[in-house]
């Protein structure tokens, strides 16, 4: 399958996750942001993608799923509810469908978290999408994963444990 597809609809969460931090530091398979967070990468099957807007963005190496992590931390996003930052993340899908959506535990940090299907605003393509928002100590942590709904949960698996690897570097 075409990379294309996973590109918009990633592209289409990123419109407001902003300008991702200059260099990325992966050091044994564990990302370390300059925003004082980690993330240990989901194995040899995934592969940074080199232009992206988020701080960390992955794709499968067939082409099917992505997933990103990005952190924004300035006045802007604190003052916005999780829920609220959570529907501006996935503003750029048309025609959802939420399958979950509830509070959930990231690593002991309560977290919004939705699960929905989507077309790409670009071309139509369906898509599902994953996604979770943590506000904390003043900032704001986004991860989301995206799959055609027919692949969605051959790396699912792969994307939570991703995300449960979240730790903070500073004042953890």
């Amino acid at each position: 399958m075409c990379q294309a597809p996973l590109a918009l609809a990633l592209g289409a969460v990123l419109v407001f996750t902003g300008c991702a931090a200059a260099g990325r530091r992966i050091e044994n398979g564990v990302y370390h942001s300059t925003k004082g967070y980690r993330l240990t990468l989901p194995g040899a099957d995934w592969s940074v993608a080199t232009e992206s807007k988020a701080d960390l963005e992955l794709r499968h190496q067939d082409g099917m799923a992505a997933m990103l992590a990005n952190a924004e931390c300035d006045d802007r996003a604190r003052s916005r509810s999780a829920g609220l930052l959570l529907d501006q993340l996935l503003i750029g899908l048309h025609d959802r469908a939420t399958i979950e959506r509830n509070e959930i535990s990231v690593n002991g940090r309560v977290a919004m978290h939705r699960v929905l299907d989507g077309r790409v605003a670009a071309d139509g393509s369906p898509t599902r999408v994953e996604a979770y928002v943590l506000k904390e100590d003043g900032c704001v942590y986004d991860f989301a994963y995206a799959a055609p709904p027919a692949a969605f949960d051959a790396w699912r698996a792969d994307f939570r444990r991703f995300v449960e690897s979240f730790a903070k570097e500073r004042g953890d």
